[in-house]
């Protein structure tokens, strides 16, 4: 479903990237793994269209992503395509319902719509009565689980994680890791996994070693 078929990438004359073929199915949980440098950020954020590759091309769902540009570009990513980072940047002055819909907007849906989404996904991940609390008032676990949410809002074909449970506790980082496993199993929902934890690595349908630009 998403294939990424010679990606190279340098800053100035430093190579980040060095000619990386990568392909993830649907229902698939791939971790990527490696030392820091390996250029594992570099490529989720080319594979999410957030950065773009020098050479080589990125398809989702039979779409190449460098054929389309501006607003199109920016339209796609939103509908397929959600984004979980390590520190959740949720918006502060928002609740928890309001941030999760905000791709929603985005995308142009009815704050209906948008709402019934929203409370379905905070139902489903145990957290209906926090729906008006602020970020300031949720734990980490719980911000984090709001942010997942915001990128399941509108269903996208995949969703691109970075670091997820980099700044969570283990009980937290396990508790992330089922809920990514139950979207898995029950959703059918796709995941990219850039971590250094190993136990969300092992849990993956399969991992991925990045090392000095390179898929080894």
């Amino acid at each position: 479903m998403l294939t990424a078929k010679g990606i190279k990438k340098a800053y100035g004359n430093l190579p980040i990237l060095k000619g990386v073929d990568f392909e993830v199915g649907e229902a698939e949980i791939v971790s990527i793994i490696g030392a820091s440098g390996a250029g594992k950020s570099t490529l989720l954020h080319i594979l999410g269209s957030l950065d773009k590759a020098d050479e080589g091309s990125v398809s989702l769902k039979g779409v190449e992503l460098g054929k389309l540009s501006g607003e199109l570009l920016s339209v796609f990513r939103n509908q397929h395509i959600g984004f979980v980072f390590q520190f959740h940047h949720l918006l502060p002055e928002f609740s928890a319902i309001e941030n999760i819909c905000i791709p929603a907007f985005i995308a142009k849906k009815s704050k209906k719509e948008a709402e019934k989404r929203a409370f379905e996904l905070l139902d489903l991940f145990g957290l209906r009565d926090r729906a008006h609390h602020k970020p300031n008032q949720l734990s980490g676990g719980e911000q984090q689980r709001i942010s997942v949410a915001r990128a399941l809002i509108n269903k996208p074909a995949v969703v691109l994680a970075d670091e997820p449970s980099g700044n969570l506790d283990s009980a937290n980082a396990l508790a992330l890791h089922q809920l990514f496993i139950d979207l898995r199993d029950n959703f059918k929902q796709t995941f990219v996994i850039v971590t250094h934890n190993n136990e969300l690595a092992q849990i993956s349908n399969r991992v991925v070693t990045m090392k000095d630009g390179l898929i080894g």
